[in-house]
């Protein structure tokens, strides 16, 4: 339910060449510590010759909520570099729409990282339910047909492109993944969103 979808969505779009250096962005929830899996996986075992940095951005988490992100990444056995922001700092006070600018801020900050890494590509935990949901809410509340699409050249770093591996592979199928395990993963951690959006 995951591996064959995984690859399935990596060949039909063909996310990955010979000679990329890809940046696996992990947030700390259960899309991205997957992805770095799947990547991490993919990489020992794939004929195609690319390298993988797995870079975690710390926007100001708390320190039980940082600690879960690195128990979890020691875990699974995945070399987490990680670097530091002041996203949180820059949106506590924002009433209007906090998660898009948080989401565009960590964007900008995860292709800087990426770049200076000498990255080519950043991959991101984006699965396919994500992608059946934007398309449904661009359709009923923008009514226009707008997507994520599975890869996508960003227009601010040029030579950088995003990638989203787990195109193709459906949330319940982390989620069933994540409860065999017993894991406990990262939600939203804003502040403001500290109670509810905790580990799950």
């Amino acid at each position: 339910e995951i591996w064959r979808p995984f690859v399935k969505g990596l060949q039909a779009y063909e996310m990955i060449a010979d000679g990329d250096r890809i940046a696996v962005c992990i947030s700390g929830g259960k899309d991205s510590m997957l992805l770095a899996k799947c990547m991490q996986e993919l990489k020992r075992h794939s004929k195609t010759n690319f390298e993988l940095e797995f870079i975690v951005m710390d926007p100001g988490y708390n320190p039980a909520n940082r600690r879960l992100i690195e128990e979890n990444a020691a875990l699974m056995n995945i070399p987490v570099q990680i670097f530091e922001s002041d996203i949180f700092d820059a949106v506590v006070d924002v009433d209007q729409s906090p998660c898009y600018l948080c989401a565009r801020m960590r964007r900008g900050y995860l292709y800087d990282r990426a770049r200076s890494l000498g990255c080519n590509k950043i991959a991101l935990g984006h699965h396919l339910s994500d992608v059946l949901e934007t398309t449904l809410l661009g359709l009923f509340y923008g009514a226009q047909l707008q997507t994520m699409p599975p890869k996508l050249r960003s227009r601010n770093f040029p030579g950088m492109e995003l990638i989203r591996p787990l195109y193709c592979v459906h949330e319940d199928a982390i989620i069933a993944w994540k409860n065999y395990n017993g894991l406990r993963f990262l939600h939203c951690a804003r502040r403001s969103h500290e109670e509810r959006c905790g580990p799950a």
